[in-house]
């Protein structure tokens, strides 16, 4: 049996304004790496809101891999020289996790109507909430995309823009499934 030391919650390294990077590099708070693997964190906490709620299996199995990747996809955004990702298996994002989130957008697509116009925010409570998760998602992304693409691995930017359109066919499963109309602009 492995016995760890416990951490504390509290360095006091962050008293004056600023993080480290995983390289060891010192940086300001609102720095734009900071400020991008930040929204990620935004986002999975709102993912675990949306979990703490209430959802069926399949979806919430789904969530609760997407946090998995989301702390993966914060670490490589918090790793700029790349030191992590070869060491540290879970802090990796591949294709296949892309064709992942491909998948379980096709399998849910398939039992909803098809768009025709773009939809109203809303619907039922937890549908909501994946909307406003979405809208989340895409702060980060466009967070991401301005730190330039020679600073963050391609892999990054395509896992959030397919999670972002997975999170709104969420919403409109869940919408569906609770019998709560969609409302078009």
């Amino acid at each position: 049996m492995r016995v760890t030391e416990s951490v504390k919650i509290y360095t006091k390294t962050g008293d004056r304004g600023e993080t480290g990077l995983f390289d060891g590099t010192r940086v300001a708070k609102s720095d734009a790496r900071v400020e991008a693997y930040g929204d990620v964190d935004e986002l999975n906490a709102w993912l675990g809101l949306a979990r703490a709620n209430g959802l069926e299996q399949d979806l919430d199995d789904m969530i609760g891999q997407i946090q998995r990747d989301l702390f993966a996809l914060g670490a490589l955004l918090a790793d700029p020289r790349k030191k992590i990702a070869a060491r540290v298996e879970k802090a990796a994002l591949a294709a296949d996790d892309v064709l992942r989130l491909e998948g379980w957008i096709d399998r849910l697509e398939s039992a909803l109507p098809p768009l025709r116009r773009f939809l109203l925010p809303g619907g039922a409570a937890s549908g909501a909430r994946f909307h406003l998760a979405r809208t989340v998602c895409r702060r980060a992304e466009r967070r991401i995309v301005s730190l330039g693409a020679t600073e963050v691995d391609p892999i990054v930017l395509t896992y959030v823009n397919r999670l972002s359109d997975l999170l709104f066919v969420i919403a409109r499963a869940i919408n569906r499934r609770a019998g709560v109309p969609e409302y078009e602009w």
